[in-house]
């Protein structure tokens, strides 16, 4: 009994706590699980006027129905594709300048570098889509250079040959300075002994980075690479709505942007809520293996 009572003890204390998490336990189930009703639309061959109860239910036509659909298959080919691009460059570009800044001795100059690195990562895809229309527009600064080398102007934005190396660049370029950071943060962890052991053995700065600061980036390279796995159908809406036009739509259109035109343009609600449904399965599906992959190989744990 007394066991039982010093197991009560704490929770009796702990209680005022308890109550201060019911206003965010309440909103999270008002506005993240109470909309996931709506799933019910998936099913149902849905009508604004008749509403949920009222609305035909037509089981898995919508399904049969958007798998069917002839712009289908290549929505999710360009999906994968844009967020694979996104995954790779994502990781290998930071990684270099991390690596890169390790090695620059003047800590003023690699603080300036670091932080207009940084910037980009605070700002909306709002404010660097004006950027990117200005910069790839016909009279901007890029068709200016390539006139210089008589090279006619290029409609960037409309060309499906240039537009998702547009989109993986500029992703990119936002983000780099957060994977960037962490990378530093990985290589200030390892042991400074170990490159002065390499000094005394002869080794140069490039055996040093190879033998030392690569391997000890390694836990850290791996659980952010098994971790993106969960974003592999996250091409990233935002962005792609910003930037893309009809013109693009073959290269460009992605899972997301397919949904968004389906449900508020076509409203064609069913259909779209079929889509969003088969979207978070899988999402559910590969964030669930890349955790339990970051937990295996790096002993990464959610709690």
């Amino acid at each position: 009994m007394k066991n039982i009572k010093a197991r009560r003890r704490p929770f009796r204390l702990e209680l005022p706590l308890h109550f201060l998490l019911i206003p965010g336990v309440l909103v999270t189930l008002l506005y993240a699980y109470g909309p996931m009703f709506g799933i019910v639309m998936a099913f149902e061959k849905y009508q604004p006027v008749r509403g949920f109860f009222q609305s035909e239910w037509v089981g898995w036509k919508n399904f049969e129905y958007v798998f069917n659909l002839p712009d289908f298959k290549q929505v999710v080919w360009n999906t994968f594709l844009i967020s694979f691009l996104k995954i790779v460059f994502g990781l290998v570009m930071p990684l270099t300048m991390a690596l890169l800044l390790n090695e620059v001795m003047k800590d003023w100059f690699r603080r300036i570098v670091q932080t207009s690195i940084f910037l980009p990562f605070f700002l909306s895809w709002a404010v660097l889509g004006g950027v990117m229309f200005e910069i790839f527009s016909l009279d901007g600064p890029v068709n200016a250079i390539l006139s210089k080398f008589g090279i006619e102007p290029i409609m960037f934005l409309a060309s499906n040959h240039w537009f998702v190396g547009i989109l993986v660049g500029s992703d990119v370029w936002k983000g780099m300075g957060y994977n960037m950071i962490i990378f530093l943060a990985a290589i200030v962890g390892i042991n400074a002994s170990l490159y002065e052991a390499a000094e005394v053995d002869g080794a140069g700065k490039w055996k040093q980075m190879f033998h030392i600061t690569l391997p000890g980036m390694a836990p850290i390279i791996i659980l952010i690479s098994t971790l993106s796995l969960g974003n592999v159908l996250n091409a990233g809406f935002d962005q792609i709505l910003i930037l893309y036009n009809p013109v693009v739509y073959e290269s460009a259109d992605v899972i997301d942007t397919f949904v968004y035109r389906l449900g508020l343009f076509d409203q064609q609600y069913s259909a779209a809520a079929a889509i969003g449904l088969f979207k978070s399965v899988i999402s559910v599906g590969l964030v669930s293996t890349s955790y339990y992959i970051a937990y295996r190989f790096s002993n990464y744990r959610i709690f």
